[in-house]
């Protein structure tokens, strides 16, 4: 892996990382969230700045390696498509947060995180198609996507009528 495709890939996943943070961080804390309706399954709070470092280092991590097998085919076209795929996936996770949390659009939410799960599986196929098992960790993030749409729409529908 070139230290430069991973340099591009890893601050493109911090910058998301920090966006969305930045809308969900004060908000957790906050008289409105408390105040949500939950599903019982929901993970505790202590569970998401686990997991999503990990998922941005894998997604940082498979997204070189996939651009970096690309460009060795010299397969321009690909690349690019690759680098666009990435792109909006990563503008569809950080806007996740400052939909639901600073906009407090629960249902928007809900449609921008199934959004978020097919960009999720289309980037996770893209990369398995280059780098086969290399790219396969890549699997975990659209799991999780499906798993906080399914959270996200629960959330939606216990507070539509508040």
């Amino acid at each position: 892996m070139k230290l430069k495709t991973i340099g591009a890939t890893g601050t493109a996943a911090l910058v998301t990382a920090i966006a969305g943070g930045a809308a969900s961080g004060p908000a957790v804390a906050s008289p409105w969230y408390a105040r949500l309706r939950k599903p019982s399954y929901q993970p505790p709070r202590q569970a998401f700045p686990i997991v999503w470092p990990l998922l941005y280092a894998d997604i940082a991590v498979v997204s070189a390696d996939t651009l970096d097998s690309l460009v060795d085919a010299e397969d321009t076209r690909a690349v690019r498509r690759f680098g666009a795929a990435l792109a909006i996936n990563l503008g569809l996770n950080a806007s996740w947060s400052w939909i639901f949390f600073n906009r407090h659009r629960l249902g928007a939410a809900a449609l921008t995180a199934a959004a978020l799960t097919v960009s999720s599986a289309d980037l996770t196929r893209r990369a398995l198609a280059v780098r086969q098992q290399r790219a396969a960790p890549l699997a975990a993030y659209p799991a999780w996507c499906a798993f906080a749409t399914v959270l996200s729409t629960h959330i939606w529908w216990l507070n539509r009528r508040r």
